[in-house]
């Protein structure tokens, strides 16, 4: 009775190590489709930052990420070039004029 009491005992752990190792191969492959979904997910998180990057740098040279204070000092500086620059018109016409003037005496 001991000895079939034993094969018996033998026979039950052979099968649960088969299935130990069935529950192993199933959570290598869990494991395995998990650590490639998360590469995945990964990739796409840094092509998302890549793309939010670009986004930004292209609001920047577009303009669109500035503030009202930044458009209203951009407006102030490009009235300053303006004004220099009809200044220098206005004595480039007034050289012009006083050497037609020279030219005709």
């Amino acid at each position: 009775m001991r000895n079939s009491e034993l094969g018996k005992k033998i026979e039950q752990l052979k099968e649960e190590k088969m299935h130990l190792r069935l529950d192993v191969d199933v959570q290598k492959l869990e494991t395995e489709k998990l650590r490639k979904e998360k590469n995945k997910a990964e990739e796409d998180l840094d092509s998302l930052k890549i793309d939010y990057k670009r986004l930004r740098l292209s609001m920047r040279t577009t303009g669109l990420g500035k503030t009202l204070e930044q458009w209203r000092q951009e407006i102030r500086e490009e009235k300053i070039k303006a004004n220099r620059w009809e200044r220098k018109f206005q004595e480039a016409q007034t050289r012009n004029e006083a050497l037609e003037k020279i030219l005709l005496e």
